[in-house]
């Protein structure tokens, strides 16, 4: 395992600079070509929300969603008791690996089609409204469990910390303020809350810093092969192999590098969209694999008795802590990322109510024209935030659904990844899709193979999250087994009806506006294809 940790960490890094510098290479080069940004009416939609941000707020979104104080601490007892230190010291980067890929080709689609629907509208676009309606509302189901893990998360660690030993109603009342407090926050408008993820982003850096900082200063416990070390699992057994413990234990990397498509969904928002919003997709993944890394080694290493961490579970990370540093300076570095993890939860419901708002305005929710509305006094999708909210609220009620929550909001988010990346390169084999529609912000020869390795890797991802043992208690006498997949499956079940039996008639997609073209191009060759029985040469 150490070989080949070392090996994976190399790799990590000279891909994610390789890219960074592919992309910038062709930033410069449409900077000196006069290419600009297309401003929203492009798209047949009006501007509505107000343009205000700029490159490093768009960046701050999605570093403060991804927030490596929130994912990884949140669920480091759970990613500890699967792999043991060797999911921090191997998993982390592996899962930061793949992800770059996919944070690559979902920059580049941002570069080229910058609104608030992004990942909506790209699959609506290159496939059809069919493909965009899927797309929309698993990207939906992605945001708002997403809103759930982390203001859930929130409440556990601030609950912890005020009532010591917090019953499941006093943990439920926290989390309602945290709920109450991002949505009106949210609500008030995008000046207060851009200023919030700037300093949200200054934030988590410096304590990242400060964790680090005191950690060494106590001394670690162990040196770094611990890191490496795949001999400490608590969940293997007959049944389940260390190496299959150590996939489902991904979750905690890859539920914490989620939620980077923030950048694109404010892209509407933001100061020369199709050049920054890529930048705060690719860079928010870049840099969090970096410092949660650096974190999580540390952390580890300091771990002076692995079995009570195991023992912790959810509170894993707050014993890690008290362990290595211990009295009232443990209390207040345990402050400070429960604070980050506010912060997350913040940038979080910004992110979901705005796909909510982009899909209603296309008519693709129940009741869309309330949740299309826009304040006429803070210019924010009010009706869409108060919304995200309450269902967030409602989808922790139960007892022991965290991992339920973050898996399902894995492959929510992931699955609508998929459709629009797949799409993309299903566009370019048919000739659809040509180097003019490339945005400033292109990876060139680069942009297929990175695009086939993303989709593999979620596909993979989908049907480990799946088939991954959960189970959430309904009652004191009745548990649901494998709940994760039982419920994903049970949505798109519903979803499938939704759709045929409503949607289908009804739902006419997002305006195209300039980027019908490229929908009739696609709809062109497939015709083509269906009357050779070929495949169209180009």
């Amino acid at each position: 395992m150490l070989l080949f940790g070392i090996l994976v960490n190399l790799i990590l890094l000279v891909v994610m600079f390789a890219i960074i510098f592919k992309a910038n290479h062709s930033v410069q080069g449409a900077r000196a070509q006069n290419v600009s940004s297309e401003d929203l009416k492009s798209f047949g939609y009006k501007q509505e929300l107000l343009r205000d941000m700029g490159g490093f707020s768009n960046f701050a979104v999605s570093f403060s969603i991804i927030s490596i104080l929130t994912g990884a601490v949140t669920l480091y007892g759970y990613g500890f008791n699967q792999g043991g230190p060797a999911i921090m010291g191997v998993g982390w980067p592996l899962v930061t690996l793949f992800v770059l890929f996919i944070a690559a080709a979902m920059a580049e689609l941002t570069s080229s089609i910058p609104t608030s629907g992004a990942i909506y509208h790209w699959a609506s676009i290159l496939g059809g409204p069919r493909w965009g309606w899927f797309t929309g509302w698993l990207n939906i189901i992605g945001q708002v469990t997403i809103v759930a893990g982390i203001d859930f998360g929130c409440a556990g660690f601030a609950s912890a910390l005020i009532f010591g030993n917090p019953t499941h109603v006093q943990i439920l009342i926290t989390y309602a303020v945290i709920l109450l407090m991002h949505a009106t926050l949210n609500h008030i408008g995008i000046n207060v809350v851009s200023k919030l993820n700037s300093f949200s982003a200054i934030y988590h850096i410096i304590g990242v810093f400060i964790i680090i900082g005191v950690l060494t200063a106590f001394g670690p416990h162990h040196d770094v092969g611990y890191l490496f070390n795949a001999n400490f699992s608590t969940m293997t057994s007959g049944s389940m192999p260390y190496w299959f413990a150590f996939l489902v234990g991904l979750l905690q990397a890859q539920w914490t590098l989620t939620g980077y498509d923030a950048s694109a969904h404010t892209s509407e928002e933001t100061i020369d969209p199709k050049v920054r919003a890529p930048w705060g997709v690719y860079l928010s993944v870049a840099i969090s694999g970096i410092f949660g890394f650096i974190l999580l080694a540390i952390v580890t290493m300091s771990i002076k008795d692995p079995a009570a961490v195991a023992q912790a579970g959810n509170n894993a990370f707050i014993v890690a802590i008290q362990q290595a540093v211990g009295g009232w300076f443990g209390q207040a570095m345990l402050w400070m990322i429960t604070i980050a993890m506010w912060f997350c939860g913040l940038s979080s419901i910004t992110s979901s109510s705005r796909m909510v708002f982009a899909f209603s305005r296309d008519k693709g929710l129940p009741l869309s024209h309330i949740w299309a509305r826009v304040s006429k006094k803070f210019y924010t999708p009010n009706y869409a935030i108060w919304l995200v909210a309450l269902i967030a609220f409602l989808s922790a009620i139960f007892n022991n659904v965290y991992a339920v929550i973050t898996s399902l909001s894995v492959i929510g988010l992931y699955g609508s990844y998929f459709i629009p990346i797949f799409l993309k390169l299903r566009a370019k084999f048919k000739g659809a899709w040509t180097e003019k529609d490339d945005g400033p912000w292109s990876l060139k020869g680069w942009s297929n193979p990175i695009s086939v390795i993303a989709c593999a890797w979620i596909i993979f991802l989908i049907v480990l999250m799946t088939i991954s043992p959960s189970d959430v208690a309904i009652t004191s006498s009745i548990t649901l087994h494998y709940a994760t997949g039982k419920i994903f499956i049970s949505v798109l079940v519903l979803l499938t009806i939704y759709f045929f039996a409503y949607a289908k008639n009804r739902f006419e997609g997002p305006h195209l506006g300039s980027y019908a073209e490229i929908s009739q191009r696609l709809r062109k060759k497939d015709d083509a294809t269906v009357v050779t029985g070929e495949p169209v040469q180009h």
